[in-house]
């Protein structure tokens, strides 16, 4: 197959390049399940790492994106985003396979410092792709259909979230409870089988359509300063940067907090990932229509708040007693942050595309990466080194704290909310086309809530009041004439 960029697309070949677009999104969720979140902490944890090591493996994906300047310059000499996207793919995926075969190769603490190491390369070539990816699908996807288009590839990716992740979880606390002996082989062998799937989605991408890309010859670090020297640009990656900070200082130890500090059981850890998911793809296609209505600014506005109060509520649990008590309150940050992040994430996404240079977006958003990638690499980093600082102080002590490690942990929640409160005043200076008034799309939504909670019902049973019988009338015609 010739990966080459085209001089003109047709709309079919645009829509086909689409789908796989989501295929290829659905095999790289599969690879993200399998080999991240509470998955990749539990394997981490049996293996021995300490915080400070689970705040690098959280650091890797992000850290790794500082090497998407080597990207920008591949993209500058070949100007070929398919084949660079394809390849990237294909050697940041093959490492997830010799993963798959830890149990055999290594034993003892070698096998962590292996898994770090194959996740290094795995993220490394992962980070050439991002640029290519973004800048490809920036020239295929009509601006038009930004917003529904990835709200509709996120909704599908995390569907197969959901299910993927709930029978693995199953499946390994069934193994944990009845082969206790076989869970690091349980984990490895997840790997694997994420190798499989990833190595199907370069299939996918490989069918991809690339429009012909706009480079501007000048030397790369001069192109860098230009994204730099657009203020609104600037103002807008400050923010970003402020924001994925202030997640990133204590959200990657999350599901630490849980397995340790609350003792959950990994199905029960897993479920309530799932719930947020469940809310992420209920609400992603009403933020998608909210973006391509009024902006992505706007709906920054009503998410970040939401999201800032679940990280308070995250502080809240060392406060809770009762088991019933946490488990409910953790039902009700999982809903909230759900639904808060799938609005985050696709505006973030979609005003980084949408404020780059037309000429100049491969730049832009290489620029956008790099710099959010320091930001989002820096904050667990810095909270794993704090983790361990309090874990050792912790442990000096001695009287009636009997849950001071508990409580320990709730610092980096707070701590996180407020530094999300100050990034959120950053959000101010970003101007963006289409914004209006925050007052007018509260309202509005507040009226789109009231009309599907009162008038829809009503609607739908009248719409089976009055065509329910003209259809059964018609039934009846069609009996009597056969």
């Amino acid at each position: 197959m010739k990966l080459l960029p085209s001089e003109r697309l047709s709309e079919a070949e645009v829509q086909e390049g689409l789908q796989f677009s989501i295929r290829d999104g659905m095999a790289a969720e599969t690879m993200i399940v399998l080999t991240g979140g509470a998955f990749l902490t539990s394997l981490a944890l049996k293996l021995g790492a300490s915080n400070f090591q689970i705040g690098v493996l959280a650091a890797l994906p992000t850290f790794t994106n500082i090497f998407q300047l080597l990207s920008l310059w591949l993209l500058q000499r070949y100007r070929n985003r398919r084949v660079i996207a394809v390849a990237g793919s294909f050697l940041a995926r093959f490492p997830l396979l010799m993963i798959g075969t830890l149990p055999l190769l290594f034993s003892g603490g070698a096998s962590l410092y292996a898994l770090i190491s194959f996740l290094c390369f795995h993220y490394f070539f992962g980070s050439l792709v991002g640029t290519s990816w973004n800048s490809w699908m920036k020239d295929l996807v009509p601006e038009r259909m930004l917003g529904s288009f990835f709200s509709r590839r996120t909704r599908l990716c995390q569907t197969l979230n959901v299910t993927l992740s709930l029978t693995s979880a199953l499946v390994v606390d069934y193994i944990k409870s009845h082969h206790p002996q076989q869970e690091i082989i349980a984990y490895t062998t997840m790997f694997m089988l994420a190798g499989v799937a990833g190595m199907v989605g370069v299939w996918m991408l490989s069918r991809v359509p690339e429009p012909r890309m706009q480079v501007v010859n000048k030397n790369v670090f001069s192109q860098l300063r230009q994204p730099l020297r657009d203020r609104n640009f600037r103002n807008m990656l400050l923010f970003n940067a402020s924001w994925i900070f202030a997640l990133n200082l204590a959200t990657p130890f999350f599901n630490v907090y849980m397995i340790k500090a609350l003792q959950l059981p990994l199905s029960g850890i897993i479920a309530l990932g799932l719930l947020s998911q469940v809310s992420s793809i209920f609400s992603v296609r009403m933020w998608g229509r909210y973006i391509d209505r009024y902006s992505n600014k706007n709906v920054l506005y009503i998410c970040a708040p939401i999201y800032t109060f679940c990280l308070l509520a995250w502080a809240l649990t060392a406060l809770v007693s009762s088991l019933a008590g946490i488990t409910a309150l953790l039902i009700f940050i999982n809903i909230g942050s759900g639904i808060s992040t799938a609005g985050i994430n696709l505006s973030l996404n979609n005003i980084g595309i949408k404020l780059a240079a037309k000429e100049q977006g491969m730049v832009y958003l290489t620029a956008k990466s790099m710099i959010i990638a320091a930001a989002s690499a820096t904050a667990p980093l810095l909270g794993g080194l704090l983790a361990d600082s309090f874990s050792a102080w912790q442990h000096t002590l001695t009287g009636p704290l009997p849950h001071l490690h508990t409580y320990t942990w709730n610092i980096f929640f707070l701590i996180s909310a407020v530094f999300a409160m100050l990034a959120i005043k950053l959000l101010r200076r970003v101007k963006e086309n289409g914004e209006v008034d925050k007052t007018v799309i509260n309202l509005r939504m507040m009226a789109d809530f009231r009309y599907h909670l009162r008038e829809a019902p009503s609607r739908q049973m009248l719409r089976r009041i009055i065509y329910l019988p003209e259809k059964r009338k018609s039934a009846g015609h069609r009996k009597k004439s056969a």
